[in-house]
């Protein structure tokens, strides 16, 4: 195909990543699948001649490296990279361990900061390629008991933002990807790791967070397969979109997180724009 792209995706091993894998190969294109083990990568992806599997754990330098130049060797080029590798550590702030906050931001944002250098120096010498970035809503809004995941994903939406200005004049585009509550394997119990019970004051509305979220998994009202194909199209436009809100509960809850800044904003505006330095008048005035 003479527009077919090479897609490298990582977390290619279970929930969106799977998704996004399939879409991509079946709208024509090569595919660089990653994971941390790449027999489950290839067992959910399915068989291709334009798929490669390869052995990648996020927050591995030494691995980004030997996976990006893997796919080289094999298609040349990387045209698309699909940040997409998660975890979710849930808790109220005091009840996560520092070794958690420390292993959410780990995977969650310098995972895609270490995929993304180990990327940019192939996109850069062919003054072409795409980076997308998968948010969340908690990028966007904190929520009590994902004050670690929010953490990270706010962290990844100041990245991007910053790396499209950084990256523009070599004709490499960014989009940051904010999906709402889509029907993942996230919430299950080999991606989620719940905080431990810890200090009384909380006790009650751990309880309660803790059977929330556990009866929002498979519930969740989002098609992942959607999302994938959108994201597909997406990748097709010229130029892509900066930002695309994924989800009518994404986008709701990203107009009122706007209409309340806007009131923040309002609501102090006098004595925000009173701050300035009084500069003494020029001499002889």
């Amino acid at each position: 195909m003479a527009n077919q792209k090479i897609w490298f995706i990582t977390g290619a091993a279970r929930g969106m990543g799977v998704d996004f894998a399939k879409a991509a190969l079946a709208a024509g294109h090569a595919v660089v699948g990653t994971g941390r083990d790449p027999d489950v990568v290839a067992k959910a992806v399915g068989e291709s001649d334009d798929l490669l599997v390869v052995k990648l754990d996020v927050t591995s330098r030494t691995d980004a490296e030997a996976a990006v130049r893997a796919a080289v060797n094999r298609f040349g080029r990387i045209d698309v990279l699909v940040n997409n590798a998660g975890n979710f550590f849930a808790g109220y702030f005091e009840e996560l361990a520092p070794e958690q906050i420390d292993r959410q931001l780990g995977t969650l944002l310098i995972g895609p900061m270490n995929v993304t250098r180990a990327v940019l120096p192939v996109m850069r010498k062919q003054r072409s390629g795409h980076i997308i970035s998968i948010s969340s809503t908690a990028g966007l809004v904190g929520f009590a008991f994902c004050s670690a995941y929010a953490a990270s994903k706010f962290g990844v939406e100041g990245w991007m933002e910053s790396l499209e200005q950084e990256v523009a004049p070599f004709g490499i585009t960014t989009t940051i990807v904010n999906p709402g509550f889509f029907r993942t394997e996230l919430l299950e119990p080999a991606s989620v790791t719940y905080a431990e019970p810890s200090i009384e004051d909380y006790a009650d509305r751990t309880a309660e967070q803790q059977k929330w979220w556990q009866a929002q998994s498979g519930r969740q009202g989002g098609d992942p397969a959607k999302l994938a194909r959108a994201l597909v199209a997406i990748a097709s436009e010229e130029p892509p979109p900066r930002r695309f809100i994924a989800g009518a509960d994404a986008i709701a809850l990203a107009e009122q997180h706007v209409a309340d800044l806007q009131a923040q904003i309002d609501a102090y505006r006098k004595l925000s724009t009173s701050l300035a330095l009084d500069e003494p008048a020029p001499v002889g005035t």
